[in-house]
């Protein structure tokens, strides 16, 4: 028997047990299984979401969004606009895991450390540097002023966490490992870190809101599905994220699994090198190197979105776990434009790149993640198929996800599927982090990791970005997304779904953001 047939076999019979057993009885501990590992437990130092997620559970903002991505208090109990630049915010009481007091001169050190953090992969200052003066009012009231007005003041702050400054002042990035630096304010504080492998958390005592749920939290990094599903049958761990696709209907109809599912607004896309004039990854038709960059000329990137078949990838890849899009952000948010839809054309895709220059095509390297996306590598491949279809001989280099963000961030691809969610909850977050080549200053374009250049976008989106008026900034932001669209940026693949299974006595309360952590998972009533 094949080595597949027998895994088939082992996991039929693992759910065939589980459904035969009784609910379970619950002890006040949970075990989740992550489908990707933290790569620091600095919560400023490398903006991903799987690190966003971890420090979730010992860290608080100053306000978050909620299930739907709504804004929300958190350490802020409110704010109010003293004039259209400056920002007020009252902090709620509050106390640091180790007992002390989070106030005001903690805030404006969380605001100003990130700029001061030396080699960060994705830097949290595309959040940070909007803000051009802090004023501490008094221990509990902190003002906030832009240079311009600002309305994603709130958006971005939910995405910076708020760190002692006395656990932290002084502190390089790489002595969390040990629990150094590692005191929040969030509903659990840390025990133990394992890279690669584990987090261990208990409850935090000092927790300003409702009681944590779980006295010990362990988060396991399970990146491989087979291993994150077997785990949770056998009971290894209470929760999962990420139910693989293949087992998604056998796990909803087990009577013994709770599921939640949600849309998201983490858009899959591919970067396409539009930036330099020549480019690693491509070769002519018959292999001899190809020292222009086809992908400057936007005939070609108009291809690759024509030849795609976003429809077939969402039905036969992704068991409906994808929502296909030319969009960059969901029809919920600001920024979406009703009128782009996605289009399947290989004929049209192979006459525009006969009109390029490229009537015998060209080969190409496509890279991806293989433990970081829904199905990447196998998404990957099926991508490659279709651009072979069309005349882009394509092959696919799946490596893990640690792999591919230091290649990427050393300009090592011409093409890369990635992921990325719209923090910000409107279509100014993939812009500035993804698109945008101006306004470094502020941070922008940190992983522009296809060398796109367009000042008039980045001039839209700044305009968008100043403007206060809910009716204006929504025209604004569709019309960055429409020169997205209209000269392919990136190309935008589908937005991803969201899932989770736990056993159960488990209540799950999905997310849109993606961000799975203990707070999500509460003991049924």
């Amino acid at each position: 028997m094949r080595k597949t047939g027998i895994t088939t076999v082992l996991r039929a019979a693992a759910f065939a047990v589980v459904a035969s057993l009784p609910a379970a009885s619950w002890a006040a501990d949970l075990k989740i299984g992550f489908s990707a590992p933290a790569t620091t437990l600095d919560p400023q130092f490398h903006n991903a979401s799987q690190n966003i997620a971890v420090s979730r559970n010992m860290f608080d903002t100053l306000v978050q969004m909620d299930p739907d991505s709504q804004i929300v208090p958190a350490l802020a109990e409110s704010w109010r606009l003293v004039d259209d630049t400056t920002w007020e915010f009252k902090l709620r009481p509050a106390k640091f895991s180790d007992g002390s007091a989070v106030t005001a001169e903690d805030v404006v050190w969380s605001l100003d450390r990130p700029a001061t953090i030396p080699n960060s992969p994705s830097s949290f200052t595309i959040y940070t540097r909007p803000v051009v003066e802090k004023k501490i009012i008094d221990e509990q009231t902190v003002q906030l002023k832009t240079a311009a007005p600002y309305p994603l003041l709130l958006a971005d702050l939910t995405n910076v966490f708020i760190v002692s400054k006395k656990a932290t002042e002084g502190l390089t990035s790489d002595k969390f490992v040990t629990g150094q630096g590692v005191v929040g304010s969030g509903p659990y504080k840390f025990k133990s870190y394992t890279p690669d492998d584990r987090v261990i958390m208990t409850a935090n005592e000092n927790y300003w809101g409702d009681k944590p749920a779980w006295d010990t939290v362990e988060i396991r990094f399970l990146p491989n599905d087979s291993s994150r599903l077997s785990a949770l049958l056998s009971g290894e761990v209470d929760a999962i994220e990420n139910i693989p696709t293949p087992d998604l209907e056998a796990v909803k109809n087990n009577k013994n699994l709770v599921v939640g599912e949600k849309m998201s607004h983490r858009l899959i896309f591919l970067f396409l090198d539009s930036g330099r004039d020549e480019t690693p990854g491509v070769s002519a038709a018959d292999g001899s190197p190809l020292k222009a960059n086809p992908f400057k000329d936007v005939r070609v990137r108009k291809a690759v979105n024509l030849a795609i078949d976003r429809e077939a990838i969402a039905s036969r890849l992704m068991q409906g776990l994808a929502f296909p899009t030319n969009n960059i952000v969901t029809e919920t948010m600001q920024g979406y434009v009703p009128g782009i839809k996605p289009s399947y054309d290989p004929e049209q895709a192979k006459k525009l790149l006969a009109e390029a220059g490229y009537d015998k095509g060209f080969r190409l390297v496509l890279a991806s993640p293989n433990n970081r996306l829904i199905n990447d590598a196998k998404v990957a491949q099926a991508l490659a198929q279709m651009l072979t279809r069309v005349g882009i001989r394509t092959s696919v280099d799946a490596v893990p996800f640690a792999v591919i963000n230091t290649r990427g961030n050393k300009g090592e691809f011409s093409s890369v599927m990635m992921g990325w969610g719209a923090q910000t909850a409107e279509a100014s977050s993939p812009i500035r982090a993804m698109i945008a080549c101006t306004n470094k200053e502020k941070g922008w374009g940190p992983v522009n990791w296809g060398n796109y250049c367009n000042p008039n976008l980045d001039a839209v989106t700044a305009k968008a970005l100043n403007t206060m008026d809910d009716a204006a900034r929504s025209k604004l932001l569709q019309d960055a997304t429409q020169i997205v669209h209209d000269d392919v940026a990136i190309v935008p693949l589908y937005f991803q779904a969201n899932t989770w299974a736990a056993k159960p006595g488990i209540t799950i309360t999905p997310r849109m953001d993606e961000r799975t952590s203990a707070l999500m998972f509460t003991p049924a009533k």
